[in-house]
């Protein structure tokens, strides 16, 4: 019996050591060495200040910005430790009502706007912080944005169309808008008083 435990242990000690220090060494090692900037987290800086990442939503809350998805994490919203969706289904009457606030919202924020409005300006993502828009989402605001602004509406939608990315590989996922970067963008191109505050 003696002999077995010793074995189970001396086991136990070579997967730690290679399940637990060496194999997440030499994978960071690696991701550092050939992916820093996605192993660092895609981070953004502005002035020498990170002021988010390229891959986790937040919110945009005032006017002269482009505004993200909704966000289901947390109470608030884009809270990146609670990332998750709400699991509410079709047929559920809680997210009718979030679905139809979230209409009235965009009805009077986007007053000019009479269309359709596009999915993924009213429903969370899985994760609750989804860092893109379609194409389509973005530009049914270019008229709040650009008046916001006091900037031509032709001038920012061709800003929202220098930020559009194609599909991964081609053929992956679908065009998209990265709202981080496009706002950051409109900080450059069209700069406010005060600019920078959400």
């Amino acid at each position: 019996m003696w002999r077995q435990l010793s074995i189970s242990f001396r086991l136990l000690l070579v997967l730690t050591v290679v399940t637990g220090l060496i194999y997440p060494v030499s994978v960071t090692g690696l991701a550092q060495l050939l992916f820093k900037e996605k192993a660092d987290g895609s981070l953004i800086a502005r002035n020498g200040q990170v002021v988010g990442s390229a891959l986790i939503g937040q919110r945009f809350r005032r006017p002269e910005y482009f505004q993200p998805r909704p966000s289901a994490a947390g109470a608030e919203g884009y809270d990146a430790s609670l990332s998750g969706g709400s699991n509410l289904g079709p047929t559920s009457r809680r997210l009718a009502e979030r679905v139809g606030a979230a209409v009235e919202t965009f009805r009077r924020e986007n007053p000019g706007y009479r269309g359709p409005i596009a999915s993924d300006l009213l429903t969370a993502s899985a994760s609750g912080l989804d860092p893109d828009l379609s194409p389509a989402s973005a530009l049914v605001q270019v008229a709040r944005v650009a008046s916001a602004r006091g900037a031509s509406q032709d001038k920012v939608e061709a800003l929202v169309s220098r930020f559009v990315e194609g599909r991964d590989l081609g053929f992956i996922g679908e065009p998209r808008v990265n709202v981080l970067l496009l706002n950051l963008a409109l900080d450059r191109g069209f700069p406010l008083d005060g600019q920078g505050a959400k």
